[in-house]
């Protein structure tokens, strides 16, 4: 009898559970392909054996348990909306004084004139913080933001952009900040993702998965990504026609197969692996509809997100979702708004940003109301910003180009007191100038508000200690804490 070699009879094996394995949801698959390398990770870092989902570092008490990260994806413009500058107006129409020195566009526009805002601008809540008429609803919660004003990229486009603000390089390859998060402090509940992804429409974000993979990390880090409308989580349903008795026969039948070939190749982690994956699928079926279930919140709470308007209820439901996730240990959700760099607006920034303001002004604001009534925006780290910011100079007339020298971000709960502003640019927006904050050190600073030491977080590979600053972040610890 002709025998079959053993690495064939290995890989026939595989393509029969994942074609077997299809009901089991397709959001099982980070974890099917994420397990089995994982197990091997967990001899560098000293985890709890067989479980990559452990925490590797402590939690210290007192910090933020979960991230809500409000990604608007494109490059909001902060000298339209958290970062008034008059001089803007005095020197419109005129080319960039020489004393602010020469800039490298990403567009190359040369001599391009000043182009002012048009924003109504006031002070807000007791602290004053300056925000414009584009997020009414946003300065009403005022008291809640730390508005950081001096951040700092070394992405000039969106590819490198949007890749370092969540992998800290502007190259891929890299695990993303959820991935790190995901991987120091582990998951808090079994049946659902660590690490959730959920976009405002089918458009692919700049970069695609990636920002949201777990690099040279095992798979087992990366994020989920949810649907934008229907069910979000595709295929997790159990057919019609197939019962929980018939579902649980299925897996119990899969696990005795792998079992049984595993005898004699316990070096063989994968076989492992791919068994805890199923059993989370299938306990996933019983928990995660729950989770995602919108219709047990109250019309009053779906209004308060915007669900009631056309204009702002996807991203509304996507925030009142991620609402729902924290609450049930999910640790770190990540909102994208403009997926696609829709809020690049190299022309015509009135309407582009009126549109996309617009949109994720009043969800935003709902979000953090409802996070602080229910006593969860004290454990829950809330981020919102972009890869960049714009320049004070016009592109084609009426836009504004890329700026990574200088830009805004705000963060609020997580145990940031609100109602403060961190660091500033120069006079007409285009540099940061005091305690600027690279992206290195915001990645540092989340880590740092989530209690931890991010130079402890650590992850060999090729026998290299890699972090998620490259080594070169610090924490930001100025800010004042509740």
């Amino acid at each position: 009898m002709h025998s079959v070699p053993h690495h064939e009879i290995l890989t026939n094996r595989r393509d029969f559970l994942r074609k077997a394995g299809g009901g089991f949801g397709a959001l099982a698959a980070s974890y099917l392909l994420g397990e089995s390398s994982a197990m091997s990770a967990l001899n560098d870092v000293g985890g709890q054996a067989g479980n990559p989902m452990a925490a590797k570092l402590a939690h210290r008490v007192g910090k933020a348990k979960s991230v809500i990260f409000l990604f608007m994806e494109g490059g909001p413009s902060h000298v339209d909306l958290f970062d008034p500058k008059p001089l803007l107006r005095q020197l419109a129409g005129q080319p960039l004084p020489a004393s602010f020195g020469s800039v490298i566009t990403a567009m190359g526009e040369s001599r391009a004139p000043l182009l002012a805002d048009k924003r109504e601008w006031k002070q807000h809540g007791e602290s004053g913080l300056w925000i414009s008429d584009w997020l009414p609803h946003t300065a009403r919660m005022a008291e809640e933001l730390c508005v950081i004003r001096s951040c700092v990229s070394s992405g000039i486009n969106h590819a490198g952009g949007v890749c370092q603000m969540n992998t800290g390089s502007i190259f891929g390859g890299r695990p993303s900040l959820g991935a790190w998060v995901n991987y120091g402090l582990g998951t808090q509940n079994q049946n659902l993702p660590a690490f959730v992804v959920l976009k405002d429409s089918d458009a692919q974000v700049v970069n695609g998965v990636r920002n949201w993979g777990s690099g040279f990390m095992p798979a087992v880090y990366q994020g989920v990504q949810f649907e934008p409308d229907g069910s979000p989580i595709a295929n997790l349903a159990t057919p019609k026609n197939v019962s929980e008795n018939r579902q649980r026969a299925k897996l119990n039948f899969l696990n005795q197969m792998n079992q049984d070939f595993g005898t004699g190749r316990q070096d063989n982690t994968q076989l492992d692996a791919r068994i805890k994956a199923y059993e989370l699928a299938f306990r996933m079926q019983s928990e995660a509809p729950e989770a995602v279930d919108l219709g047990k919140e109250s019309e009053a709470t779906k209004k308060l997100y915007g669900m009631d308007d056309e204009r702002t209820a996807t991203f509304g439901r996507n925030c009142l979702l991620a609402r729902r996730l924290v609450e049930r240990g999910v640790r770190f959700i990540q909102l994208y708004s403009g997926a696609g760099s829709k809020w690049d607006a190299h022309d015509k920034i009135e309407a582009n940003h009126t549109k996309y303001c617009g949109e994720t002004d009043k969800p935003v604001a709902g979000l953090l109301m409802d996070l602080k009534a229910r006593g969860l925006l004290d454990e829950t780290l809330v981020i919102w910003g972009g890869e960049f910011g714009r320049t004070p100079m016009s592109e084609k007339g009426d836009g504004r180009d890329h700026n990574p020298t200088g830009f805004t971000m705000w963060m609020a709960g997580g145990g940031i007191k609100g109602g403060q502003t961190v660091g500033s640019t120069d006079d007409l927006g285009l540099r940061a100038v005091d305690d600027k904050l690279h992206v290195h050190d915001l990645h540092a600073t989340i880590l740092h508000l989530m209690g931890m030491d991010h130079t402890k977080l650590v992850y060999k590979y090729k026998g290299r200690p890699e972090r998620i600053d490259q080594n070169e972040g610090n924490p930001y610890t100025k800010m004042r804490m509740t």
